[in-house]
């Protein structure tokens, strides 16, 4: 018995044997990890796409934290003093932090985005001249469909500041001429309203008022509600009603014109 014991001892003192043993316990809690939340994500009562969201960002942490003390335990295995490596890194740590400052602003930023609700999966956001749908919300990019060209583009994390989620309301402008009274400018809007109305994508829509008086014509204003991403083929349509509409009436959409003179 006590040989059995001593040859165990002796296998377990081998240096590549504890070094497997290891790496198959970070692999082993890593898989735990995973199975957690991988159940987590088909279980969770969280808002579905945020839990989810959360859930891989829980796992992805967990395997570079695994990582990293898995790799400090095969060096003090192998003879490095971990510790003193540790606390000599010095001016070496500072060049580290400086060169990985950008990584780490960019996690930092990821758990910002999830912790403070910026932006969730699903979102439909605008990017410099890009608006997109949010297709990803990673440890350190954002990745989103551009909704007219449906290309993806990723967003370091830390430029969330000039990420702007847009808005369900969709501004149309209805210029109409000077000469037409207000009161029959208005039972047009309610006309075209009437046609609009059939669309499904529409969840809201207001008439707000005269919106400025331009050069050649009265600029009326309406505001749609509806799904983001349907804005801009929403917006073409509409403005094909308002033009039928405006032929239908022999209304014509005032442009500017330049009158010459002749001596």
């Amino acid at each position: 018995m006590n040989q059995i014991l001593d040859t165990i001892t002796k296998i377990l003192q081998n240096k590549w044997i504890q070094s497997a043993i290891a790496i198959i316990i970070g692999v082993v809690i890593y898989n735990i990890i995973k199975a957690i939340t991988a159940r987590g994500e088909k279980r969770s009562k969280i808002k579905k796409v945020k839990g989810k969201t959360y859930l891989r960002l829980i796992r992805n942490i967990a395997k570079y934290i695994i990582l990293t003390f898995v790799v400090l335990a095969l060096l003090q295995i192998h003879g490095v003093n971990v510790g003193s490596m540790v606390a000599g890194l010095g001016l070496l740590g500072i060049i580290l932090g400086f060169v990985v400052q950008d990584a780490f602003k960019d996690i930092i930023r990821g758990i910002d985005i999830l912790s403070d609700n910026y932006f969730s999966v699903g979102d439909i956001v605008k990017y410099k001249d890009i608006e997109g749908k949010v297709v990803m919300v990673g440890l350190k990019t954002t990745k989103i469909e551009d909704i007219k060209t449906f290309n993806i583009v990723s967003i370091a994390n830390r430029n969330i500041e000039q990420i702007e989620v847009v808005s369900e309301f969709l501004d149309i402008i209805i210029p109409l001429p000077y000469e037409l009274p207000v009161e029959k400018a208005e039972k047009l809007i309610k006309e075209i309203f009437i046609k609009i109305n059939i669309d499904e994508r529409i969840k809201d829509k207001k008439y707000l008022g005269l919106n400025s008086l331009s050069e050649s014509s009265l600029d009326y204003l309406i505001r749609i509600t509806c799904n983001p991403k349907e804005k801009y083929q929403l917006r073409r349509d509409i403005l094909s009603v308002i033009m039928k509409t405006l032929n239908k009436n022999n209304i014509s959409v005032p442009y500017k014109q330049i009158d010459i003179h002749n001596k």
